[in-house]
């Protein structure tokens, strides 16, 4: 493999072109046409516009970007996440034009990609499942059937669905027929699939995923778990590793269940197996990620592998080059999704001009980003402006080198959840690992980040007032 185009933008396309260099792997960008001076693109070796800003015009066109792929003799494509990372037809069309799709084979991500078809892929694998039913169902008398035996609150969910769309927390019968119809109405809109499925809520829960690699020689290997519970929208803002709640023993147990899912489907590649975990500790699977997930980093920082590296490596051929038995978890890492958003705002959007954009820098800090001071904020895609990464030998410390890292990343122009990530790191919840997936609606207020910035202005004030005064001391002393 001599060259790979990154069928993506940004902080990801950056990622994986680094990893391609290190590699001796030649490098090509796409981008639209907004995109034109972006940082992926100058990263490349080769770069090619295939489109107008809106991703349905760019970014989301396989066959214009197999085309390009075609035209530069490029040997395999790297999808990222997002787009048309778990695309199915894509990764076939890619195949079949005889050029390797660095990720899983377009059967495990059409498996994985429905929820439903998921669950019935790992029942025989005697993998932990959430009680519930594992069929689509729009008939309201049946739901009501269902969620009497199982017991409310309910969830309804889309099969097709992610990020939240096409989903409902039913806490009593007689509000399940509009629960259905909103979450039905709300996947078809989405995915353009209103199947839906009912299953326990499972309250308290925390969100634990584990990072799985396969091979093609039949070797399955996980690298331990990661721990995602801080969301806002069913959306992951602050992730760490490892978990702060798992025994060697449980963990040891969630990740074979997790190989185990990767089998029942002829996995190739990283993927991640997502689970769901009680107050009680016990973990039901959720669904697969058949792709590299935003906070990869974090898995890369504790376990001393380039997952990347070893995504095309995989997809070359070749075996994984150590044994489950060999991966060790040295020290913690925790991660904050920087975003483009306003934390005080419902965590809108915030387009804007990027007038000051500094990052932090020191040893134990990474951040893998994705745009350069004076750059405009598109509103065409994620408004991810970077992921921040801190590591360190215990979970106190990498906390702590997180908050300073905050405080060392300068951005103006546009709002961000900068001030939410100290918030989190710094809430006594977090700290004490005590915390679910409830964190943001049972602890975050707006007025928190606003009170704590209203005292940090008063102390700069008091400490400018102490200079002047000193300042004015040092003036006025008579000269000898």
């Amino acid at each position: 493999m001599k060259k790979i185009l990154v069928a993506n933008r940004g902080e990801i396309a950056i990622r994986v072109m680094r990893t391609a260099k290190k590699m001796g792997i030649r490098t090509v960008a796409v981008f639209s046409e907004i995109d034109r001076n972006a940082p992926h693109v100058r990263f490349a070796d080769e770069a090619v516009c295939i489109g107008a800003a809106p991703s349905n015009q760019s970014y989301l066109l396989g066959d214009k970007i197999i085309e390009v792929a075609k035209n530069l003799h490029v040997d395999g494509i790297h999808p990222g996440y997002g787009f048309l990372s778990e695309n199915a037809d894509f990764a076939e069309a890619v195949e079949k034009n005889g050029i390797t799709f660095i990720g899983p084979k377009s059967k495990a991500i059409r498996i994985m990609g429905s929820k439903l078809a998921a669950k019935e892929a790992v029942k025989k694998y005697d993998i932990p499942m959430v009680p519930g039913i594992d069929e689509a169902i729009t008939d309201v008398t049946k739901a009501k059937t269902i969620a009497k035996e199982i017991g409310y609150p309910v969830l309804i969910k889309a099969s097709a669905g992610g990020g939240g769309k096409g989903m409902r927390i039913v806490e009593k019968e007689k509000d399940l027929a509009s629960g259905m119809e909103r979450a039905i109405s709300e996947a078809t809109s989405a995915f353009g699939d209103g199947a839906v499925f009912v299953e326990k809520y499972v309250t308290s829960p925390r969100h634990i995923e584990i990072q799985v690699m396969a091979d093609t020689h039949g070797n399955v290997l996980h690298f331990f778990e990661r721990e995602c519970s801080v969301q806002r929208r069913h959306q992951k803002v602050v992730e760490e590793a490892p978990s702060s709640i798992l025994t060697p023993e449980l963990r040891n147990e969630m990740g074979i269940a997790a190989t185990k899912v990767a089998k029942a489907c002829d996995y190739v590649g990283a993927g991640t197996v997502e689970f769901l975990m009680d107050a009680d500790l016990n973990f039901y699977f959720l669904e697969m990620n058949t792709r590299l997930q935003v906070e990869h980093p974090v898995t890369e920082l504790i376990s001393g592998v380039d997952l990347v590296e070893l995504q095309i490596k995989v997809a070359r051929g070749e075996t994984l080059p150590m044994k489950q038995e060999e991966l060790k978890i040295h020290g913690h890492a925790v991660e904050l999704r920087v975003y483009a958003e306003d934390p005080l705002n419902d965590f809108l959007p915030s387009v804007g001009t990027l007038e000051t954009y500094i990052l932090p820098k020191g040893e134990g800090i990474r951040v893998d980003n994705g745009f350069d001071e004076g750059m405009d904020i598109p509103i065409y895609y994620d408004p991810m402006l970077s992921k921040l990464i801190a590591y360190g030998k215990t979970r106190e410390e990498a906390i702590e080198l997180m908050l300073e890292a905050i405080q060392n990343y300068k951005v103006k122009g546009v709002q961000t959840t900068l001030p939410f990530g100290t918030f989190v790191f710094g809430h006594e919840a977090f700290r004490s690992g005590n915390f679910d997936t409830h964190f943001v609606k049972n602890y975050y207020a707006p007025e928190a980040i606003q009170e704590k910035s209203r005292k940090e202005a008063e102390v700069a004030a008091l400490m400018a007032l102490y200079q002047y005064l000193n300042d004015q001391k040092i003036v006025q002393l008579p000269a000898n």
